[in-house]
């Protein structure tokens, strides 16, 4: 049957016709040419389907957009040039085959699937924002969303390419061509959305760039020397990635756990990197965190003495983010952190890595005399790392629960490895699988030094720390470590 054959009668009540073109729409959307039959291509229902459209496509881009974004007028263009290309090629077909019902038959049936289809989406960016979906999605949404986008307007294509009866090679080829266009432009457009963050580039104030080096001195100056006779427990704590406030408030609240509850004042240092921080904690580096650790081994007694090392930061192999815009910084990797310990003096050693693929740091640390916990196995993303949180996943299971409820780190972290897997679990994350590693003299000396730590009188304060985590655990002595293979993800570091 042509095109100038087909008929449009229209009911006489909105809603049915708006029924009748969703109807059409799915129809369309399976490839069937029973699409023709339901279709009611009215002017009204073009202006309705047209608002509904644009704004689904709004709340979408408003759903997916960052903090602090503003609406973009080019990104609503790029949006308004398909429906526009659609209507006109309905022009078209209409006046070749001699029917003015066809003019509007192309753009309503688009208008319905693209809204169908921005609905969809702005439900799953709504179940994302709450963390409500599993982690392998994160990797997969992107190409459905395009496939999405793809699908809508083939359909088209292909219902009217049969409709006309065009041959099946000519089909393909259209096909391979709308495919290969429509790809090239949403790439292409993928930095417009309706909803765009205007990007700010960092600054750094004149003060702090004179303030820094005296705030590193002052934090040096405030560690005290030990006293002789007596097990000193030291905190170092770092903060490596300045764009977001977890890693800051991480170190901040584990240094105040330190401090307040198992006497590490006046025995503690903090290098913080963030963007809001610059005039009042001195930033990670190398430079500072190789002059923390020498000043710290200056001031134990290396045989009595005991450091706690802990890192919170994005990470990859062997490697631990320092990142602090517009700086331009090297990361930390192992090899370096183990060398800067060494060359400190500090022999007793507990030392937490709170990141992605932090496992890999495990090999390069262990020593006889060292603790290397771990957020996660050498191969795996460990998760939390979110603007809203305070604290990531095994930050919050090992130091705000476990730490509180045990006189051991192994006990303690057996409990945080359990926190985390069930939290992972619950949100469908690939479990991170926490390491920890005890060298053979630690083993040793670790139940005496512990007793010093967790006896201490103080009473604990509630307040210092709150949240929620849990993963598997593997304990190994003499710093070998016992760890599987696998993943990346959406809140991991």
């Amino acid at each position: 049957m042509s095109l100038a054959s087909l008929k449009t009668v229209s009911l006489q009540r909105f809603s049915l016709n708006f029924a009748a073109n969703i109807i059409a729409t799915l129809w369309m959307l399976v490839g069937s040419t029973r699409a023709f039959s339901w279709v009611k291509p009215t002017f009204i229902q073009f202006a309705v389907f047209a608002l509904l459209a644009l704004g689904s496509n709004v709340l979408f881009s408003w759903l997916a957009a960052e903090n602090g974004s503003v609406f973009n007028e080019q990104g609503l263009i790029s949006y308004l040039i398909w429906p526009m290309i659609i209507l006109l090629g309905g022009i078209i077909l209409a006046r070749r085959a001699g029917n003015q019902t066809l003019v509007f038959v192309p753009v309503v049936l688009w208008l319905v699937a693209d809204t169908l289809s921005a609905l969809l989406q702005s439900l799953v960016q709504l179940l994302g924002s709450y963390g409500w979906l599993p982690n392998w999605s994160y990797s997969f949404l992107p190409i459905l969303f395009l496939v999405l986008f793809l699908w809508q307007t083939l359909a088209l294509l292909w219902i009217f390419s049969r409709r006309l009866r065009i041959p099946w090679w000519e089909r393909i080829i259209v096909l391979i061509g709308a495919v290969a266009l429509l790809t090239i432009w949403q790439r292409n457009v993928a930095d417009q959305p309706i909803f765009k963050q205007i990007p700010v580039e960092p600054v750094l104030e004149e003060a702090a760039l004179y303030e820094q080096p005296r705030l590193l001195q002052q934090a040096l100056n405030s560690i005290d020397p030990s006293i002789s006779g007596k097990t000193d427990w030291y905190f170092m704590g770092v903060a490596g990635y300045a764009d977001q406030n977890v890693f800051r408030s991480e170190i901040n609240k584990v240094r105040e756990l330190f401090d307040v509850r198992f006497g590490t004042s006046g025995h503690s240092l903090s290098l913080i990197n963030n963007t809001y921080s610059w005039l009042d904690e001195p930033i990670a580096t190398k430079t500072s965190i190789l002059r923390g650790l020498k000043k710290i081994g200056q001031q134990m007694n290396a045989d009595e003495d005991v450091l706690f090392l802990t890192l919170s930061s994005h990470g990859n192999q062997d490697i631990l983010q320092l990142a602090n815009p517009p700086l331009a910084m090297e990361n930390l990797d192992a090899t370096w952190l183990r060398e800067a310990l060494d060359a400190s003096g500090i022999r007793w050693r507990v030392i937490v890595v709170s990141a992605c693929y932090s496992g890999s740091f495990i090999d390069e640390l262990a020593s006889p005399t060292t603790v290397v916990i771990t957020a996660s196995a050498a191969d795996k993303a460990s998760f939390g790392c979110t603007n809203t949180a305070e604290m990531t996943y095994f930050g919050q299971a090992f130091f705000a629960e476990s730490l509180r409820e045990n006189t051991s780190f192994e006990a303690a972290f057996k409990d945080a490895a359990y926190r985390v897997q069930e939290r992972e679990l619950y949100m469908s994350f690939e479990s991170s699988e926490p390491q920890m590693v005890i060298g053979s003299l630690m083993e040793t000396a670790l139940p005496a030094f512990e007793q010093v730590l967790f006896d201490k009188t103080r009473p604990p304060v509630a307040s210092i720390i709150n949240h929620n985590n849990s993963t598997a655990i593997n304990i190994v002595p003499d710093g070998t470590s016992n760890q599987p293979v696998d993943n990346t993800a959406a809140s991991a570091h």
